[in-house]
C-alpha cells in the first residue's frame, strides 16, 4: 500500500480518536445523546423513508459493477447516515451560527466523514487488503447523500411558522408533537427524488 494512505489512515485514525475523547468527556453536551434526540428521530415518518431508502440502496449495491459495493457496506452506511446526519447537519449549522461551540462541530465533522466515507474505507480495505481507489471520489459522492438525509430528516412543520428545518430551532432536536408529514410531504419530495438521483448517477455512471 502507498505511504500516502499510511498516513492518511493514521490521521483520520487519529482525528477520530479525539472526537471519541471530546464526546466522552462533554457527552451530556451532545445532542446526540440526548432520549429527545431518539424521539426526535424515530418518528414514523422519518423510519419509513429510511427503510425504503436503505432497502432499496442495500439491494442494488451488489448490481451496480461497483466492486466495492455489496450487502454489508450498503447496509452499515445507510444505517450510520440514519443515525447521525440528522444531528451531525444540525449541529454544523449552529456552529456557523455560533450557537454550538467548536468542539461540537469537531465531533459532528468526524462522525460525517466516518459514516461517509472513513468506515467504507476501513471495511474496503479489511475486505480486499487494498485501500479503495474510489475513496476519494466516495467522499463527495457519499456527503452529498449524507446532507440531503440530515436536511430531509430536520424537515418539520408549525401552524405560526410553516415548514423549516428543525435545527433552526432554539429546542432542537425537539420536533413537533403532532403528526406533520402530511403537511411536510411535498417538501420531501425534492430531497427523495434527488437522492434516488444521486444514488443512480454515481453507481451506473
Amino acid at each position: 500500500m502507498n505511504m500516502f494512505f499510511y498516513i492518511y489512515i493514521a490521521l483520520w485514525v487519529s482525528t477520530c480518536f479525539i472526537a471519541f475523547v471530546l464526546y466522552i468527556r462533554y457527552r451530556n453536551s451532545f445532542a446526540i445523546t440526548c432520549h429527545g434526540y431518539w424521539r426526535f428521530l424515530l418518528k414514523p415518518w422519518k423510519v419509513v423513508t429510511f427503510l425504503i431508502a436503505a432497502t432499496g440502496l442495500t439491494l442494488i449495491a451488489p448490481y451496480t459493477g461497483d466492486p466495492t459495493w455489496d450487502y454489508f457496506d450498503a447496509l452499515f452506511m445507510s444505517l450510520l447516515t440514519y443515525f447521525t446526519a440528522p444531528w451531525a447537519i444540525g449541529v454544523i449549522y449552529k456552529f456557523i451560527k455560533r450557537e454550538l461551540p467548536f468542539k461540537h462541530a469537531f465531533v459532528a465533522f468526524c462522525v460525517w466523514m466516518f459514516s461517509a466515507s472513513w468506515s467504507y474505507d476501513l471495511y474496503i480495505l479489511l475486505r480486499d487488503g487494498f485501500y479503495p481507489i474510489t475513496w476519494f471520489s466516495n467522499i463527495f459522492a457519499s456527503s452529498a447523500l449524507y446532507i440531503l438525509a440530515g436536511l430531509l430528516w430536520n424537515l418539520d412543520w408549525k401552524r405560526e411558522k410553516g415548514v423549516f428545518f428543525s435545527f433552526m430551532e432554539k429546542d432542537w432536536p425537539v420536533s413537533s408533537t403532532h403528526s406533520v408529514f402530511p403537511k411536510i410531504l411535498f417538501f420531501t419530495l425534492p430531497f427523495m427524488i434527488l437522492v434516488t438521483f444521486l444514488i443512480l448517477y454515481f453507481f451506473w455512471f
